[in-house]
């Protein structure tokens, strides 16, 4: 058996064994397989695709290749909640919280941004102090004692997926979803979870650009956690334009304080209490009505607030401490209108080329740069009415560029849906 045999085999379109697969991922990462070789076999791979059994062998194959935590110290039933990445996403900031004021335990271990899309790593250490690298026992303990713990990932969680991660971004191999299904429940797999939880954006500031697509690589996840016999809920979200209002770290953190306060967008609000009602009925067996008004009555008493301090603290970050860029402008509309489009992806590309994203893992990012916008899509704007305010530190910004993000027309188009499927 060689890598050029494998290769081959997947470039006529023939299913690999289990065994081809685990001899190119480990020859991969005991580097007697090179970048180039791997780079061919995953062009291959995007080109012709994998079947559900090979892409469970993959999964397993790189869950093996590192740790696998072992979370059966922390007592209940975990959840995990995954997103595939937008622009202004911080349902995890709101979520986690709000499900452990109601005693669900949310360990979970998140990942930085990369690209257009945001980090909840990254927003979170825009706070203070907060500590996002506490040990396994620290972070069963807290689980335990709070319910909820939000970490950076582990260094040899799953390193084959890491090191094809690091390939596949720089050899236009990303879009595949038999290979993003994989990255993504290897990890949450690994991570120790009882129940998975994933948000599948769709849309223009998402990686899956159809519902088609979408829709595939739920019903594909959603296979490989019963494979590991680890429930796996999928709920396909609309990301044609930013959620929430804000976009950059400090910005967003400040967005999911008003919205466990109970004020709150009410797209990222309508999100949340969607993934939350579902995970409650899994967990708990309560009916999504009954659930809903136990979710929206810990909003308004506080108590969801109060858990996300009570997290912050016990991973000593300072709550006050949150910074913004006191370096603000307005960017105003140059006609009246309705909005019937806000590019997601352009959006977050800009929030990127100001500082709050990086291109490689290594870039440094500015917690306190942004935009929050003034006007979602549906709304009407005046001529020089405020559109989007923009926070900088030492970057300019095109006002054009950001007018470009707007389609503003004479008449209403009708509104998206937001939440467009569940699939379990």
């Amino acid at each position: 058996m060689t890598i050029i045999d494998i290769i081959n085999k997947k470039r006529l379109r023939k299913e690999l064994t289990r065994e081809e697969i685990e001899f190119a991922i480990n020859g991969y990462l005991d580097e007697s397989i090179k970048d180039y070789q791997m780079s061919s076999l995953l062009m291959a791979i995007v080109l012709n695709g994998m079947t559900a059994r090979e892409t469970i062998d993959l999964t397993d194959i790189m869950i093996k290749s590192g740790d696998i935590i072992d979370l059966s110290k922390i007592d209940g039933i975990i959840v995990d909640k995954h997103s595939t990445g937008g622009v202004g996403d911080k349902v995890t900031l709101v979520l986690g919280p709000l499900l452990a004021s109601l005693g669900i335990k949310i360990a979970k271990m998140s990942g930085r941004g990369l690209g257009h899309t945001g980090g909840t790593i990254d927003k979170l250490e825009s706070i203070e102090g907060f500590n996002t690298k506490i040990d396994k026992e620290a972070f069963i303990k807290q689980v335990n004692d709070i319910n909820i713990a939000l970490v950076s990932q582990s260094g040899n969680l799953v390193p084959a997926d890491k090191k094809l991660y690091a390939l596949r971004d720089v050899t236009g191999t990303t879009e595949s979803i038999p290979l993003i299904a994989s990255s993504i429940m290897s990890k949450k797999i690994a991570s120790g979870a009882d129940i998975i939880m994933i948000d599948v954006k769709v849309g223009n500031g998402a990686l899956m650009k159809t519902l088609k697509d979408a829709k595939e690589l739920a019903k594909l996840m959603v296979r490989i956690g019963k494979a590991y016999r680890k429930p796996t809920i999928c709920l396909i979200t609309n990301m044609e334009e930013p959620l929430g209002y804000a976009i950059g770290n400090s910005l967003e953190v400040e967005e999911a304080i008003n919205t466990l306060k109970g004020n709150g967008p009410s797209d990222l609000l309508e999100v949340v209490i969607t993934l939350c009602s579902i995970i409650i009925g899994a967990v708990k067996k309560i009916p999504n009505n009954e659930a809903k008004n136990l979710l929206f009555k810990q909003l308004n008493n506080g108590e969801a607030y109060k858990k996300f301090e009570e997290m912050v603290t016990s991973q000593n970050g300072d709550i006050n401490s949150i910074k913004i860029s006191d370096k603000v402008f307005s960017i105003k509309s140059d006609k009246a209108g309705y909005i019937n489009k806000i590019d997601a992806l352009k959006l977050g590309e800009i929030a990127k080329m100001i500082g709050a994203g990086r291109n490689t893992l290594e870039d440094e990012i500015d917690y306190e740069v942004g935009l929050v916008l003034s006007k979602k899509v549906g709304d009407y704007v005046e001529e020089e009415e405020e559109l989007v305010k923009v926070y900088l530190k030492d970057k300019d910004v095109s006002i054009s560029q950001i007018l470009e993000c707007f389609k503003i027309d004479d008449e209403l188009e009708p509104v998206p849906q937001l939440i467009l499927d569940i699939i379990k």
